[in-house]
């Protein structure tokens, strides 16, 4: 097995340029404090995808708004530029993958995860040249492949695991069965499939969608492979000191979060809209990201899948152990699911976010 640990720091000079770019998206005068009136400013990050809905659908819905929260909502483009605006305070929370959040935390930032925002939802393409004539396929049909990886990712995480799985091996090089090419970002991964020397790259969505539009085939799925099964992705996550000083604030951005989930799960066609404003794709792409089942945008935070991803991370030797319920805040999301069950108690979806969290957590 080639085991290989990662870092979630990167250097001191591509910090400075990552927290310096972010000038331009700061909040104003009042960063990570109260507006005046009733109304409080909220630093949110997200990734260029369509799994970060709850966000966006709590904003065109009112739901942020109802909870006097101002919120501020910035595009990035790795979990690492999100953890570095959150240590910046230029974000009050952001939707980190969970790999990159545990190899943050395994690495000493001071980060906790309070909820998540997507289960499964990705997996690997191929050129269809390599599958025409097939009438099915699995993993294997990477060997002698060079696949494009976006490096400290579930992705990548899920691809080193999944290849030894079907005993293949893999290396940076032409001296494995896979080679694998590694990129900051999934859009960066992804554009790399315009390149001859690329064979297949890593997916989440929206680019599943538009990979499978533009002749792609599906490689697999994460949520197909019992390995991957409730597989934690990105989750939300904030500065440790701030969950613990300002617990309300996060409690009234969980309870729009979750009365979110609810329009999400009930109505896709508000749904799909919301999600437009934020990842200008088709709309046909959206809705096969988010009503296909491949993946669910669930606000629990799931940590006993967690911790054992977490666990499953550090068996292989991709980062080191650490104590992940010293960072872990259940309580947040706990208490906001009460309030709206409290507000509305015949509301099955909230039911069924308490039964799978009394499961979960």
């Amino acid at each position: 097995m080639f085991a290989r640990k990662l870092a979630a720091t990167v250097t001191t000079a591509v910090l400075a340029l990552t927290i310096g770019a972010l000038g331009g998206c700061s909040l104003s005068d009042g960063d990570l404090a109260a507006t005046g009136g009733d109304s409080r400013s909220f630093g949110l990050g997200y990734l260029n995808s369509t799994a970060h809905v709850l966000a966006f659908v709590a904003e065109e819905e009112g739901y942020f708004a109802d909870e006097g929260l101002d919120v501020t909502l910035t595009q990035f483009s790795s979990g690492t530029e999100l953890v570095s605006a959150l240590e910046a305070e230029k974000l009050n929370a952001a939707f980190v993958g969970s790999v990159p959040a545990i190899v943050s935390q395994s690495s000493g930032h001071d980060v906790s995860i309070f909820g998540g925002a997507m289960s499964n939802g990705h997996g690997y393409v191929i050129d269809s040249s390599y599958t025409e004539g097939l009438d099915s396929w699995d993993v294997t049909i990477l060997k002698g492949k060079t696949v494009a990886v976006p490096r400290t990712t579930v992705q990548e995480l899920e691809l080193l695991q999944i290849l030894d799985h079907y005993g293949l091996t893999y290396a940076e090089d032409d001296s494995a069965d896979v080679k694998l090419v590694y990129f900051e970002s999934q859009k960066d991964a992804y554009a790399a499939l315009a390149n001859a020397e690329i064979d297949a790259a890593s997916c989440y969505s929206p680019y599943t969608a538009i990979a499978v539009d533009a002749g792609y085939s599906i490689v697999y799925r994460c949520a197909d492979e019992e390995i991957f099964q409730n597989q934690p992705c990105c989750r939300q996550v904030a500065l440790t000191t701030a969950l613990q000083s300002d617990p309300d604030l996060y409690e009234a951005f969980e309870r729009a979060l979750i009365r979110a989930y609810d329009t999400y799960k009930n109505d896709p066609e508000a749904t799909i809209a919301a999600v437009k404003k934020y990842i200008d794709i088709p709309t046909d792409q959206i809705e096969f990201e988010l009503y296909e089942g491949y993946a669910d945008s669930n606000p629990d935070p799931d940590r006993i899948a967690t911790t054992q991803l977490k666990e499953d991370a550090v068996a292989f030797g991709y980062t080191d152990d650490y104590d992940i319920d010293a960072l872990y805040n259940t309580a947040i999301y706990e208490q906001a699911l009460a309030d709206v069950i409290a507000a509305d108690p015949g509301n099955g979806t909230y039911q069924a976010l308490s039964e799978h969290f009394a499961q979960a957590d």
